[in-house]
């Protein structure tokens, strides 16, 4: 299977860069399954469902979100009609959504999309850990699912591995989102597991992960806010992680970072084109 996970959409001109370019990306690389983390799309601050609809219109079979999922209000309230949307697992039993959605692929293929939290310098939710591995136990890879895909939105690097290890020959990838910088550590882990610490945003990187740069450069110098945190309006690079899977075990085969347009260093997953 191939998967491309694409990281924390932020405003406005990510928003325009997935419409630009996803649905050519899906046709030249035959992508099986795409999966967004949408959690700044509206504004650098939640997701509404008008642009829920366009990502996943653009080609995404699920949205995962994040610490921001409610900053939109109206999410509590579409999610429920929204099922390839993915809210982190470990918020409260009673939180709107789900936390992890059986999808079926482009290709027919069925893969659980599992979204969780981590705690570390974040906010205070229930074990992320014992909330996937449940979510793991009850739909195996291979027996349940052709392909699982961990969203792990967290703050520290040192849990995200964690994560990456306590997955590892269980999923088929487990990708880190939030700190929108994209991390050079793309690997298959021991177990077969796909790993990136973090996917990265796509936005304009001339910006503070995906903020105008004179507020928070001025709330770092003062400690005093003066204004509203507002999304650069600049060209935006897509940023993810492309992942190719084994039919028969559902886990990775090969992985590469992807950076398309904008500022930074353009990377493409060269076993997919040829």
């Amino acid at each position: 299977m191939r998967i491309l996970f694409i990281g924390d959409v932020v405003g406005k001109t990510g928003r325009v860069v997935i419409l630009e370019k996803l649905p050519g990306l899906i046709r030249d690389w035959k992508l099986d399954l795409v999966i967004i983390n949408g959690e700044n799309a509206a504004g650098g601050f939640g997701i509404t469902e008008t642009i829920y609809n366009d990502l996943v219109d653009a080609g995404a079979d699920a949205v995962t979100i994040g610490n921001h999922a409610w900053n939109q209000k109206e999410a509590l309230v579409f999610i429920e009609r929204a099922p390839r949307l993915i809210r982190p697992l470990n918020f409260p039993r009673h939180t709107p959504g789900r936390g992890a959605a059986l999808i079926d692929a482009k290709n027919g293929a069925r893969a659980l999309v599992i979204n969780a939290m981590g705690r570390v310098f974040m906010e205070p939710l229930n074990d992320p850990f014992s909330a996937v591995g449940k979510e793991i136990d009850a739909c195996p890879l291979v027996e349940a699912a052709d392909a699982i895909v961990v969203d792990f939105h967290g703050e520290a690097s040192s849990e995200k591995q964690g994560m990456g290890y306590f997955c590892d020959g269980r999923v088929s990838l487990v990708v880190g989102t939030h700190t929108h910088v994209p991390t050079a550590d793309h690997q298959i882990l021991s177990g077969g597991t796909a790993y990136m610490t973090d996917a990265g945003m796509t936005g304009d990187y001339d910006s503070v992960i995906g903020m105008q740069k004179e507020e928070p450069v001025r709330r770092f110098t003062t400690g005093i806010p003066s204004g509203r945190f507002e999304p650069a309006f600049g060209p935006a690079t897509l940023s993810g992680v492309a992942v190719e899977t084994d039919d028969k075990t559902g886990l990775a085969s090969r992985i590469a970072p992807v950076r398309l347009g904008g500022r930074l260093s353009q990377a493409v997953p060269e076993f997919w084109l040829n």
